[in-house]
């Protein structure tokens, strides 16, 4: 790749999607919260925003519609962790997964496989910045990017919800695999910068990739390298997961075992995690 593409990526495109998305307009993404005056819920106002954006980049945006609960609220467990399960007189909702392709050229119909979750939490008021905002705007910006690059193989983007139950990223991903897709690669960006305070305090700039597979290891260790190639101001390190889980769990479930996950420190730090405070004046997007 040649060095100069990175220069258009656009922190202002970046700061401003992610302050759309848990700011203004939108304080939150979830069915069960709708903003004073309007019909249709956060989170499918969310999801007409990123389609309409993707739309102006790619001519593949497809909205996949699903079925959805939002968690219960615990209190009386852990403090990161007052998710619930939903009983059964509780309701559905529509929701939608957002798939957005990038055609490749060559013949080999590989395809590269985005995900990051748009949704925040349900069960609790929270913007969700870190989790997982910006991994949503910097999907968004990866696909702007990518759109007016030559590409051999083709390039699918998936927007899904992992704060309602039950997670669809497993629904795209049996539906690959169904199809037969040639996936080669799977890369979740999931609470990108979100770090401890202290490494906020003294501008650590942490990014993990971890993994669950060895095929996935071999991925994640070309992280620091591609850094180190492209003198990318970032601290950046492999390691393994505990367990096989989390959207990128869903695609290796389904077969694709070259899959990571992307996050700003591991085990994730975040004292706001799950909490109202996480806000988008905490992230770091330089």
């Amino acid at each position: 790749m040649n060095p100069k593409v990175l220069a258009d990526v656009s922190q202002e495109r970046l700061r401003r999607d992610l302050f759309h998305l848990c700011r203004d307009p939108f304080s939150f993404r979830t069915v069960s919260y709708t903003r004073p005056w309007q019909s249709k819920n956060s989170l499918d106002e969310t999801d007409e925003f990123i389609a309409a954006e993707m739309r102006r980049y790619s001519s593949l945006v497809e909205l996949v519609p699903n079925r959805v609960q939002a968690f219960r609220c615990n209190p009386a467990k852990p403090l990161h962790h007052w998710y619930d399960r939903p009983q059964p007189e509780d309701p559905w909702y529509d929701a939608h997964n957002i798939e957005v392709t990038l055609p490749g050229s060559g013949s080999s119909g590989e395809i590269i496989q985005l995900i990051s979750h748009k949704d925040s939490m349900s069960w609790i008021n929270s913007p969700g910045a870190h989790d997982n905002a910006v991994g949503t705007v910097a999907n968004m910006e990866l696909v702007r990017v990518l759109s007016a690059l030559p590409r051999q193989r083709t390039v699918r983007v998936l927007f899904c919800n992992e704060e309602h139950t039950p997670w669809h990223s497993a629904s795209a991903a049996n539906a690959a695999r169904e199809r037969g897709d040639n996936i080669i690669a799977v890369l979740n960006q999931d609470s990108l910068d979100g770090k401890s305070d202290a490494d906020f305090a003294a501008n650590r700039k942490t990014h993990y990739a971890i993994y669950s597979t060895p095929e996935g290891q071999a991925l994640a260790e070309l992280m620091p390298r591609t850094a180190q190639r492209y003198q990318l101001p970032l601290e950046v390190f492999c390691a393994p997961k505990k367990s096989i889980n989390d959207d990128d769990g869903n695609f290796i479930k389904a077969g694709y075992r070259r899959t990571i996950m992307n996050l700003g420190s591991y085990p994730y730090s975040d004292e706001q995690y799950h909490l109202p405070g996480d806000i988008p004046e905490r992230v770091d997007l330089e």
